[in-house]
């Protein structure tokens, strides 16, 4: 990859959370940031703040779920600046349903933001890198997209999808000098699930210790990061060992959390 104050990076669902936290911690290291989100008024609050701090930072309107937008956002980036040296493809939404409290239209829609949202910008921006035989996609997925967590059961397909998705692809672009990382966090302090009470084993952590973790993945060029590590990796160990075992863990352990009553 080029020198830090070269670097161009595009960021989607870059107006909350983890999409923030991670352009913000980008453009401290002297990237240039593409912001891309839905919300014009969080997109330019963000870029506002960045450029206070004396960063770089470009907006780009990206709702990854329209009929051209996540192919336009990328079109436009590569027209503005010449290149995308690193897209993080991080939108999504959360939904808490049992089984029976759901539709298909509750999958629909989740896939078409959780997965294909994420799915066509990577598949937009990946010739311009397989030309330049340089560059680096890093999706955030879940560490529900190793092991299902009750409750979840129309976000879990959506993380499994993505991540299955990441984990061919980088198999398929080896050698190719683009690198491909899957962001597997556990559950992460965000609005979409702030009503949410879980237990100490799995606290909720912050989406600017997510970022950190990001970057790291980024320069070391991970395949997966998994963030908290130690109690992800046991979960996701457990349950290769034994699905069973996996899901006695859950319930033991109250791993899917409950809604506050406050």
């Amino acid at each position: 990859m080029t020198e830090a104050a070269d670097r161009i990076a595009v960021v989607t669902g870059a107006s909350s959370g983890i999409g923030r936290a991670t352009a913000r911690a980008l453009a401290r290291e002297g990237w240039t940031v593409v912001l891309s989100a839905r919300t014009e008024q969080a997109r330019e609050a963000l870029a506002g703040e960045i450029r206070g701090d004396g960063g770089t930072a470009h907006v780009i309107a990206g709702d990854m779920t329209s009929a051209d937008g996540p192919e336009r956002m990328i079109d436009e980036a590569v027209a503005r600046l010449g290149r995308v040296d690193l897209l993080v493809v991080s939108a999504g939404v959360y939904v808490r349903k049992r089984p029976w409290e759901t539709t298909v239209g509750d999958y629909q829609a989740s896939m078409e933001l959780n997965f294909y949202g994420s799915v066509r910008p990577i598949l937009r921006v990946l010739p311009h890198m397989l030309a330049r035989r340089s560059g680096q996609i890093v999706a955030v997925s879940s560490v529900d997209g190793k092991k299902g967590l009750t409750y979840d059961i129309v976000y879990v397909p959506t993380k499994f999808a993505l991540t299955g998705f990441m984990d061919v692809l980088r198999q398929e672009l080896h050698g190719t000098g683009v690198a491909v990382t899957t962001v597997l966090p556990g559950r992460v302090d965000t609005p979409m699930i702030g009503d949410l009470d879980v237990p100490v084993v799995s606290a909720k952590i912050s989406s600017e210790a997510v970022a950190r973790a990001v970057l790291r993945g980024i320069r070391r060029r991970s395949a997966e990061v998994l963030v908290p590590y130690w109690s992800s990796k046991a979960l996701v160990l457990v349950s290769a060992v034994s699905a069973k075992l996996g899901d006695w863990c859950i319930r033991i352990l109250g791993l899917e959390g409950s809604k506050s009553k406050t």
